[in-house]
């Protein structure tokens, strides 16, 4: 309407700034991969910036600057701002602003990157689809970063596109953590990430001065302060301003008054122009409003209304509140425009202050009852009128109008509905922001505005307490119960637990267990996020609290708990009953989600129980039903839970490729505790298979995926127990102490203090403390081996009883060896032997028990070597075959040294292919000592085929000669009568048992050995 209007303070020519821009201009060449936006042959690499100045310094300008540049090189540019209304944020209103241009630019790639997932990234960009109910969790708002994450990502795969974010000092808190998140993470793609604030702004206090302090310690991000103008760029500004060369004494005068900030040189060279520069008063702040005061009437009414309407006001709103005619707005609005107060917004529909200085100062101007009257009539407005702001400003600006209207029975239910809103976009920031708002409010809104309200249009974060949540009035303590959960998944704990101590203490005055166990159980989860406690009273009287009543959803949720909990803590009877009645209650309620969860927990306690294959199959079950029936937060727990059960009794070649598939499904999900949890199991069984190097791949990638501590204890776990195979006991030792950090000392739990005391006692045997590692044993012994927990109470004893063998000879170790190996004698006895991995390692501790005492022989070792033969475990294969060519040299039987050598052989070759160089070194010494070759019996004696030597079976060593000859796998599967599965089964088992990573390289390895002369080096493509 008013486009034609020209603004003369603006200067056309862009002034200085030659670093800074340079510094953007490289980021983006780095974005884009060396030069240029399309794709290239250089990968490009994400790019993050901060941009810090003062109000009125010209960051939007240079902003504006860079953003023309780069699409002048063919890169798109979205441009997105935090929107101010009152004090309030719009929860991610810039990323939803800049997404929004994305799609107008790159409409079909954004739909391909964002494809499977529109209804959660729909949450910040609605035009993708609605948000569906759903489950909300402590997952859901990094569950949505991570997919924004791999959104953009995936955008930016062949093209440079740049992000610009404006204003951060006025963003929301869930826009500040998801800035955070993406400086973080972003790793792949053609982008650039810059977002501008206020320096002047950030006090103390500001929320946005603790994002500054952490994003400072990232290596990935560069962040830019703008400083003021020197006297020469005062002087080109107002050159370019006034198109003509400046009076050196008025540009003496402007810099000194402005002192080179550059908007308020534009104001003072346009007063020193309309002759008003012998005038100006003593504040800054009071020119603007004198350019203001020159105004017409009515174009100051309409720059007041605008003021307090927010960042931005739309024309028809404006119109509705001005009351003015439209010839008597348009006139104001173009008085306005032409004094360069107001300019049209960006989109077009809307105008806003030219800098947010000139609207603070015109809104600090209002009295406070002008204030609250123009929300009132901003909100009387909207209410008329919905269609007169954007659909996804609605409910949150209506809310802001009412409550800084200063009316209570309208603020009321105008802020709750803003709640809903910003808890469906998983923005809990917010939505505890406006609940607490919301509470402020309670008292103060007339009694029949509270009766009309009701808990089912409000509150969905805990169950109905016995009341039907349709027709019963919603209660403060439903407000509570919200704000805590609210509190919980936005991180802000401490603030939540505070609620809940207050609900708490109101419920002690009235007879609501149903809502007080509730409460209970909620702080049970704080206590142990607070790192506080275990959180296991807090649930024994959230039992109490119920015990006798009738079921309902609470009973099912409060008992899910107690048995999910008593699952990691203290497994056993108790843990099994707790699941059993979870999963009775949730059924009886008819909570399904509650009750596969509870299902979950039941399979796995009832595996532990010793019921191996009915507990797996109940989880295998509640997989593939959570996979149908769309609960990702259980599917993604089964991916952990299954897998580490089976990994529990063994079968690690079973779970190694359900993880594999967890990984993908989590990360396409963005659970990612989830998928850090799922590398972490990966290692193990990777570990345990013989896949080293990956298995310390996957370790590693638990750092990158995991928010949360314990997936990464875990983590350093895995990478432990590789350091200690490997002889590198230094960081064996400093990866023990990661975990012990990771885990912390507050909530201890089986899975993590048995591992970690297997680590040390691993660490100081091979220290030669064996004082030390007798005290690490004695410790986890009697912290407690609970039913369940075999696989980590196995390789504790396993490592204790081979460190009292191996310090034998260590005078120290006498003393007090009877009684510690008596210790690990009784807690054998504990220890469950209902899968053969486990029988298999009752046999190892009872055979390093004998050698500790002096009494091994071959017939102690043979059945051990037996037992892991039938094994998927490689390197303890390797390690008890060590022990029984050593019992075998030990006899001077002729017979017993040739299988002594042949089994130092398979060892050797097994240790060399995993880079064990403590059972390397065990192996060669011993061959040494014995005056036995280690040289592979294929170039000694021709009779022999290296093959064996290598640990290969005789259908591996035909299915090595099809790869070795370029075969696929469904070839290789038609020659030798099996199917592709097992063929490519096959496949994997050679490739661990040579050391190698893919089929070109056991080719290669084939070939040098001469292991079939007719075999050829050529790789096929496998169909």
């Amino acid at each position: 309407m008013l486009g034609g209007v020209e603004t003369r303070s603006v200067s056309p020519v862009f002034v200085g700034r030659a670093e800074e821009l340079e510094t953007l201009n490289e980021a983006l060449a780095r974005a884009a991969g060396g030069g240029g936006s399309q794709a290239s042959d250089t990968v490009g690499e994400p790019q993050a910036l901060l941009l810090g100045g003062e109000a009125g310094v010209g960051k939007t300008r240079l902003v504006e600057e860079f953003a023309a540049r780069a699409a002048a090189r063919g890169a798109v540019v979205a441009l997105g701002g935090c929107v101010e209304i009152g004090a309030d944020g719009l929860p991610f209103a810039p990323f939803s602003t800049a997404l929004r241009a994305l799609r107008r630019e790159m409409p079909a790639e954004l739909a391909v990157a964002a494809a499977g997932q529109e209804e959660e990234l729909a949450r910040l960009l609605p035009e993708l689809g609605g948000t569906g109910a759903r489950r909300h969790d402590e997952e859901g708002m990094a569950r949505l970063f991570e997919l924004t994450a791999r959104l953009l990502e995936r955008v930016a795969a062949d093209r440079t596109v740049v992000i610009a974010l404006e204003d951060l000092h006025w963003a929301d808190a869930s826009t500040r953590h998801l800035l955070a998140y993406l400086f973080r993470t972003l790793r792949t793609g053609r982008l650039v990430v810059l977002a501008t604030y206020r320096s002047d702004d950030i006090h103390r206090r500001h929320p946005l001065r603790p994002l500054l302090a952490e994003l400072d310690r990232l290596r990935t991000v560069r962040r830019i302060e703008l400083a003021r103008f020197n006297r020469a760029e005062v002087a080109c500004q107002i050159a370019g301003i006034h198109a003509a060369e400046p009076d050196p004494a008025q540009v003496d005068a402007i810099f000194q008054r402005s002192d080179g900030n550059a908007f308020f040189v534009e104001e003072l060279a346009v007063a020193a122009h309309e002759g008003c520069c012998t005038g100006l008063t003593d504040s800054l702040r009071d020119l603007l409003l004198v350019r203001v005061e020159a105004l017409p009437e009515s174009a100051q009414r309409v720059a007041r209304i605008v003021a307090e309407g927010g960042s931005t006001v739309e024309y028809r709103l404006l119109a509705a509140v001005a009351g003015l005619a439209e010839d008597d707005l348009i006139e104001a609005l173009r008085a306005a425009v032409n004094a360069n107060i107001l300019l049209a917004a960006p989109t077009g529909d809307g105008y806003r202050f030219r800098h947010s200085l000139v609207r603070e100062a015109v809104g600090d101007d209002l009295l406070p009852g002008e204030r609250s009257r123009l929300n009132r009539r901003f909100a009387e407005a909207l209410e008329a009128d919905p269609a007169l702001v954007p659909a996804d400003q609605r409910v949150t600006r209506l809310a802001s109008y009412w409550y800084h209207a200063n009316d209570a029975a309208k603020a009321l239910p105008a802020v709750l509905a803003a709640s809903v809103t910003a808890r469906r976009r998983d923005a809990y920031a917010e939505q505890l922001r406006l609940l607490e708002r919301a509470m402020e409010l309670w008292d103060a809104a007339p009694e029949d505005v509270r009766a009309g309200l009701r808990p089912v249009d409000y509150t969905e974060s805990y169950p109905p307490c016995g009341c039907d949540p349709a027709t019963t009035p919603l209660r403060y303590l439903d407000l509570m119960a919200e704000a805590a959960v609210a509190g919980r998944f936005s991180g802000e704990r401490e603030r939540a637990m505070k609620i809940i101590r207050r609900a708490l203490s109101i419920l002690e005055d009235e007879d609501d267990p149903l809502r007080a166990a509730w409460f209970w159980t909620q702080r049970s989860r704080l206590v142990q996020a607070l790192a506080r406690g275990d959180g296991r009273q807090e649930l024994v009287t959230a039992q109490e609290l119920l015990r006798g009543l009738p079921p309902s959803e609470v009973h099912a949720e409060v008992l899910t708990t107690v048995a999910n909990w008593s699952m990691l803590h203290q497994p056993g009877p108790e843990a099994l009953a707790a699941a059993e009645r979870a999963v009775q209650y949730a059924r009886m309620v008819g909570t399904r989600e509650t009750e596969l969860n509870a299902r979950l927990t039941l399979g796995g306690l009832t595996l532990d129980a010793g019921d191996v294959e009915e507990g797996l199959a109940e989880m295998y079950e509640v997989k593939e039903r959570a996979l149908q029936e769309g609960y990702p937060y259980v599917a993604g727990r089964a991916y952990v839970n299954l897998p580490a059960e089976l990994e529990s009794i063994g079968r690690s070649r079973e779970a190694a490729p359900i993880l594999e598939e967890g990984a993908a499904y989590a990360r396409k999900y963005g659970l990612l505790d989830n998928e850090a949890w799922v590398w972490a199991n990966l290692s193990e069984s990777l570990y345990h298979l013989g896949r080293w190097r990956e298995a310390e791949q996957a370790a590693l990638k638990v750092f990158l995926r995991g928010r949360n501590a314990k997936p990464q204890g875990s983590g350093a776990l895995c990478l432990a127990h590789l350091a200690l195979g490997r002889g590198d006991v230094p960081e064996a030792g400093r990866q023990l102490h990661a975990a012990r950090a990771a885990f912390g000392t507050h909530d201890p739990m089986p899975q993590q203090w048995l591992p970690m005391a297997t680590i040390a006692v691993g660490v100081a045997a091979v220290e030669g403390r064996i004082l030390d590692a007798r005290a690490e044993l004695h410790a986890a012994l009697d912290a407690g081996t609970p039913p369940g927990t075999r696989q980590y109470g196995w390789p504790l004893l396993l490592a204790a009883a081979t460190a009292e063998a191996d310090a034998r000879a260590l005078p120290a170790a006498a003393q007090g060896r009877a009684e510690a190996l008596e210790r690990i004698r009784t807690a054998v006895k504990a220890l469950a032997t209902e899968a053969p991995v486990w029988l298999a390692h009752e046999r190892w501790v009872h055979a390093e028990l004998h050698r500790a005492e002096g009494r091994a022989t071959p017939d102690t070792w043979t059945p051990v070597v037996t037992a892991f033969e039938h094994l998927d475990r490689p390197y303890d294969l390797a390690r008890v075959r060590h022990r029984l060519a050593e019992a075998l040299l030990a006899t001077d039987a002729t017979d017993h040294r040739e299988r002594a050598t042949e089994l130092l052989r398979l060892a050797h070759a097994v240790a060399g292919h995993l880079g064990a160089r403590p059972l390397t070194d065990a192996v060669t010494f011993l061959a040494q000592r014995a005056r036995l070759g280690l040289t592979p019996e294929s170039e000694r004696r021709p009779r022999t085929d290296p093959a064996e030597a290598l640990g290969l079976t005789t259908r591996e060593r035909d299915v090595l000669r099809l790869v070795a000859d370029g075969r696929t796998n469904r070839q290789i599967a038609e020659e030798l009568f099996i199917s592709p599965k097992t063929a490519s089964v096959h496949v994997s088992n050679i490739l661990a048992k040579l050391g190698v990573s893919g089929r070109g390289e056991a080719a290669a390895v084939a070939h040098r050995l001469g292991l079939f002369r007719s075999a050829t080096l050529t790789t096929r493509t496998p169909g």
